[in-house]
């Protein structure tokens, strides 16, 4: 049986270490004198933002030689973040998506319990497993409403999760992000739209909003996930916990100030609205504040403009 958290043996391994979120923590652990694994397939990582004193290993979470990097490693704590992150493509090909998020995570938490590894920190997702929701900020409290494939996926792996700490005891924290910007983001996930409007306004295009821009959603700098990972890692909880800031920004607020950040003062284009949009998206981040000593401290101007920055200087 895993025994208590501990990070006095500091060796972290972290899935998905190429990406977004994941080259960010990192970078973190090792500024924070961590040794790190990171395991990536390079689907949706980007060998630039890997740390080169992390040891990489070019694999699958879904490749059954993945006991090996664990064997070599031996972690003590593991960030789960590599996952298939396109909920939209999810509809289209469930089983893609299920073999990643689904099939590739058990890998990861049969190494976990093989190798006796003491906490696992997993990126999970708040914008996609609440769709038919009345309250806002929405609680973890509320029921789960998934309706793509991604959102049950995330959301099964929660219920893995909590099965794992009753019969092994392993210990988790099940990270539910809103929506995640910040520099070094794609344009996919759910925070995509911030790094949508930047990428094309930086090909000098005029970014198109989708519906009448009255959408909203909750959006969540990346550094401040990086330190909620950093505070889970420590914490004595187990369970799931948003990761917000609490406060709704519209779809056209969000591309307004990114448009005075470029300097641009053009019309934005429109589309229809996408099938299944929420119009609102709003999480409390209140439990992770009480329980974990977390809350997120980057606002959305300031956040924007460190983003915006990335881009223009890329």
């Amino acid at each position: 049986m895993p025994k208590k958290t501990t990070t006095k043996n500091k060796t972290a391994l972290v899935t998905g270490g190429a990406g977004f979120i994941g080259s960010h923590l990192v970078d973190r652990l090792i500024a924070e004198g961590f040794k790190v694994a990171v395991v990536d397939d390079l689907t949706n990582g980007r060998r630039e933002y890997l740390n080169p004193q992390a040891h990489f290993y070019k694999i699958s979470i879904t490749d059954p030689k993945l006991g090996v990097v664990f064997a070599a490693e031996k972690p003590n704590v593991v960030f789960h973040l590599a996952a298939h992150i396109d909920a939209r493509v999810s509809v289209q090909d469930p089983i893609h998506d299920a073999e990643v998020n689904v099939h590739g995570s058990l890998r990861v938490l049969k190494q976990c319990l093989k190798h006796g590894v003491k906490k696992l920190v997993f990126s999970s997702s708040g914008g996609a497993i609440y769709h038919d929701t009345k309250k806002f900020p929405t609680p973890e409290t509320e029921a789960p409403s998934p309706l793509t494939p991604y959102g049950v996926s995330k959301l099964a792996f929660e219920y893995y999760l909590e099965t794992a700490r009753h019969h092994y005891g392993l210990e988790y924290v099940a990270l539910r992000y809103a929506n995640v910007y910040g520099p070094r983001q794609d344009q996919k996930g759910e925070g995509g739209v911030i790094g949508v409007f930047c990428k094309m306004l930086k090909d000098g295009k005029p970014p198109k909003i989708f519906g009448d821009g009255k959408q909203t959603r909750d959006f969540v700098y990346v550094g401040d996930v990086v330190n909620a990972n950093m505070k889970a890692m420590r914490a004595k909880e187990s369970g799931a916990f948003h990761i917000a800031t609490g406060k709704e920004t519209t779809v056209k607020t969000v591309a307004s100030l990114i448009a005075k950040a470029f300097g641009w003062k053009g019309i934005f284009g429109r589309g229809a609205t996408p099938v299944g949009d929420v119009r609102r998206s709003c999480l409390s981040p209140r439990l992770a504040k009480k329980k974990l000593g977390w809350q997120a401290k980057v606002m959305i101007h300031d956040g924007v403009e460190r983003t915006v920055a990335w881009f223009r200087s890329r």
